[in-house]
């Protein structure tokens, strides 16, 4: 079965034909970082119109990529929740055009739900169920996958997502946007230990993270800092504030995975590219097996819209032209 699984939930604008679910013929991401830096984030509004401008040049060059054409293809996917609404929008007009004018199938595809499944596309024997801690600039859950299509969210941020939090203490600390590329590279000339952070925890049993507290602290450390004339080590303070965010990522994520009794975890999102959340999964999975995708897979991309529009097929669901873009819809609410 081949699927055009088309992605543009926010600043990426991506196409790719996948075979099967897990076989990459073509991927095509148009990325928007560059116009976004010099505004320290994402400006939806600008974003929408890259996706307008870019959007029919990245599926026409994935097809080419492929070898194929609409005529070859079986199905078409697209995210259509969660993300930025007029993001979505061109991704689903998109995506409903060309089911239209094809009469090929169009199926939806939950945003969250895609960055699981491209472990799928990087570990061919991976099958559920496993617990998938997703992390990315807009999100930061512990979900239960129980099958391709059943999820379950056991743990999530109550305020700040993991990514955000990079962004926001690379931004106090000049390192611009996106930030964390640019934390990882700095914690790795500092010393993880320099500064102590609280870490929260709201209990056993419980899986939840904040990030706004530690985002805080490191705010309040430069301002003492510049208050007493002191002078603070960059390197140092981004690498304690990143040990302490992978800690308790990893660490809810392992435990979560006991209470249901799986033995596989994996990451996903594009915090999933930190390398020190990597070495933390590694140190601290026990017996559990631990998977991740590459850093290109972690990137919002068609591939993984592909993919999981091959499995929401297999279950039978598909879309009509009444689909609408949703900004805000849970994992588990499908």
């Amino acid at each position: 079965m081949l699927i055009l699984g088309i992605e543009t939930s926010c600043d990426e604008t991506s196409a790719a034909v996948v075979r099967d679910g897990r076989e990459i013929l073509s991927d095509v991401i148009s990325s928007q970082i560059d116009i976004h830096t010099q505004f320290g984030g994402v400006v939806p509004e600008i974003a929408s119109r890259k996706h307008l401008e870019a959007i029919n040049g990245v599926i026409d060059s994935a097809l080419e990529n492929a070898g194929v054409t609409l005529d070859d293809i079986d199905a078409i996917g697209v995210t259509y929740a969660p993300g930025l609404v007029g993001a979505l929008l061109v991704g689903v007009s998109a995506a409903k055009a060309l089911s239209f004018a094809t009469g090929k199938p169009l199926i939806p595809v939950h945003h969250i739900r895609g960055h699981i499944c491209a472990n799928y596309i990087e570990h061919k024997d991976l099958e559920p169920p496993f617990v998938c801690l997703v992390c990315s600039g807009g999100h930061s859950h512990i979900i239960h996958v129980k099958s391709y299509t059943d999820y379950a969210v056991l743990g999530q941020t109550r305020d700040d997502a993991a990514g955000e939090a990079f962004d926001k203490v690379a931004r106090v600390l000049g390192l611009g946007y996106p930030g964390g590329p640019k934390i990882d590279k700095l914690a790795k000339e500092g010393n993880d230990d320099a500064i102590s952070f609280k870490k929260v925890s709201f209990g056993k049993g419980c899986y939840d993270f904040s990030f706004s507290g530690i985002k805080t602290g490191v705010i309040n450390y430069l301002h003492n800092a510049e208050q007493k004339g002191e002078t603070v080590s960059k390197a140092d303070l981004a690498a304690s504030f990143q040990k302490n965010v992978t800690e308790v990522l990893i660490g809810n994520l392992v435990e979560a995975a006991k209470s249901v009794g799986v033995d596989t975890i994996a990451l996903a999102g594009g915090v999933a590219s930190n390398s020190r959340l990597r070495q933390e999964l590694d140190r601290r999975k026990g017996n559990l097996r631990a998977v991740y995708p590459s850093p290109k897979l972690c990137t919002d991309n068609g591939s993984m819209i592909g993919c999981s529009a091959f499995y929401e097929a297999q279950s039978g669901r598909y879309a009509d032209m009444t689909l609408n873009a949703i900004p805000y819809l849970s994992v588990d609410l499908i």
